[in-house]
């Protein structure tokens, strides 16, 4: 069996235009006192951030946490970054689900399962992004309301919390 497709090579491409947009990516920074406050509690000491973008939760959470944390990056419209990942105690994704193609939802989700080997916090964000793609779409291909996401992810995860937030 080979490895699933995760991303169209068009929407690759156009996603590392988008990344050239210094102000793109820019939610897991919003997010990291959050995955501080989990990485704390489950007492991680590593992280995979799954869509990891710019890095930006990375370095984020350098300013929350104080011990030491590996951090492993995943993003396969940043080359060096877009060797498929080993499974991880700790997953990070987020705001990335709602910009996965539509027909490729299904096989992001079953490569996050595959991946978070222990805790994950992802977030998913439900409505209209700011930014649209170079074709034209906006940037979040996905705009479905909880009721939508929650079946799907309970399918793969079991859920210890979920929160409406506003950011």
């Amino acid at each position: 069996m080979g490895e699933a497709v995760l991303i169209s090579e068009e929407y690759r491409k156009m996603q590392q235009q988008l990344h050239q947009n210094p102000d793109y990516g820019v939610a897991s920074v919003h997010y990291a006192p959050l995955v501080a406050q989990v990485i704390e509690a489950v007492g991680a000491q590593e992280l995979l951030d799954y869509g990891a973008g710019k890095g930006r939760l990375g370095i984020t959470l350098k300013q929350h946490i104080r011990r030491p944390l590996t951090i492993h990056h995943y993003d396969p419209a940043i080359p060096e970054w877009s060797a498929p990942p080993e499974p991880c105690r700790f997953v990070a994704c987020i705001d990335v689900l709602e910009h996965i193609e539509p027909a490729l939802l299904d096989s992001v989700l079953d490569d996050l399962q595959r991946v978070t080997a222990g805790v994950g916090v992802f977030t998913v964000h439900t409505g209209a992004a700011i930014k649209f793609l170079p074709d034209g779409r906006n940037a979040h291909l996905i705009q479905q309301p909880p009721a939508w996401w929650l079946p799907k992810l309970l399918a793969r995860f079991e859920l210890a919390t979920f929160n409406r937030m506003e950011m």
